[in-house]
């Protein structure tokens, strides 16, 4: 494909081959698009897919979405939707500024359609992205905003910190994804634990409801890691729907390293989480676990390896009722997301 061939080879040839320069000449370049409105709909004429449902009390274009981590800080929110997305999760955001973990922190696996990245939650922080969706405005698709805790926020203070994030970005969110499941940030996955977990829903919560007065709450998912056991992922699931929880993201990266190309296992050798097509099949196996364990309750975004409309379609076919694209966007290009809307466009659910 031309993407493929042409355009991914140049990108990496003209940023030294640093995947992370990469990222971010793509998030500049988007950046300057999402002010120039007719290159937005020129796009939009060739990207995107009109398939309508609705979740969570909102309305998708398509069930298409992308993943946190492409665009932190809310850069390039209007290029999104040009590019046929039919929902963008920016964040995570965490309270506090912060530089992330030292580089070179993300790596590109070609040939396992794969990316390991420690990251470690760079960004500009929450008060930041607020200050710059009041002045630039939400996108015209549905906005989520995945919070995290700081680094260097101690564990015993994690509550004050994502609802210092949530308070702050309320008024712009759709929902909020609660990232407890990153590996990237010491300590973070121990917030998955039972007691830690229903302390910070129960947190989390009641602030929404205060924020919302009159109104619903705006939605609460928590991002879920493919690591965990099916013992754990229930009593998980438990203390989610004890305390309301409007859905679950499956599934964040993984620390496995199975399904890494044989040329590929010295920079599979490298520390952080894995995502792409090493994580089909898990993340598959945990959207149906949590669709079966809760009967259908929670509504579910499929995220891990999703490559072409036959692996969404398989997310929906476990019981997702939404996809969500990261490392096959930023390994093939747009082009994907065309495919993938299609694709489950042309199918009946």
């Amino acid at each position: 494909m031309f993407f493929d061939k042409i355009v991914r080879p140049a990108l990496y040839r003209v940023s030294g081959n640093d995947p992370e320069t990469v990222h971010e000449r793509t998030l500049v370049a988007l950046g300057g698009l999402s002010r120039v409105s007719p290159a937005l709909r020129a796009l939009g004429r060739v990207y995107r897919t009109d398939d309508p449902v609705t979740l969570l009390g909102l309305r998708f274009p398509n069930r298409v979405g992308l993943a946190a981590g492409m665009d932190k800080n809310g850069r390039a929110l209007h290029a999104w939707p040009a590019l046929g997305f039919g929902f963008v999760e920016v964040g995570t955001v965490t309270r506090h500024a912060q530089p992330g973990n030292d580089k070179p922190r993300l790596f590109t696996l070609a040939q396992s359609d794969a990316v390991i990245n420690r990251m470690g939650f760079n960004n500009a922080g929450a008060e930041a992205l607020a200050a710059r969706l009041a002045a630039g405005g939400k996108p015209p698709v549905p906005l989520g905003v995945s919070i995290g805790k700081s680094k260097a926020t101690p564990l015993d203070e994690a509550v004050d910190d994502y609802r210092f994030s949530l308070r702050a970005l309320h008024p712009y969110a759709d929902y909020f994804a609660i990232n407890v499941s990153s590996p990237n940030t010491p300590g973070l996955r121990a917030l998955q634990d039972k007691t830690a977990l229903a302390e910070l829903l129960a947190e989390l919560r009641k602030t929404s409801t205060e924020l919302a007065g009159d109104a619903e709450p705006t939605p609460l998912l928590v991002k879920v890691a493919p690591d965990l056991t099916d013992e754990a992922l229930a009593e998980l699931l438990g203390v989610c729907l004890e305390h309301g929880v409007s859905g679950l993201i499956a599934t964040n990266t993984t620390l496995s390293r199975d399904g890494i190309a044989p040329a590929e296992t010295a920079v599979g050798e490298q520390a952080g989480g894995l995502s792409g097509r090493p994580l089909t099949t898990r993340s598959a196996e945990v959207v149906r676990f949590v669709h079966e364990e809760t009967a259908g309750k929670l509504p579910i975004i499929g995220v891990g390896g999703i490559f072409d409309g036959t692996g969404a379609a398989r997310m929906l076919d476990a019981g997702a009722g939404l996809v969500q694209l990261y490392s096959g966007f930023a390994l093939h290009g747009p082009g994907l997301v065309k495919r993938v809307a299609r694709g489950l466009a042309a199918r009946p659910y």
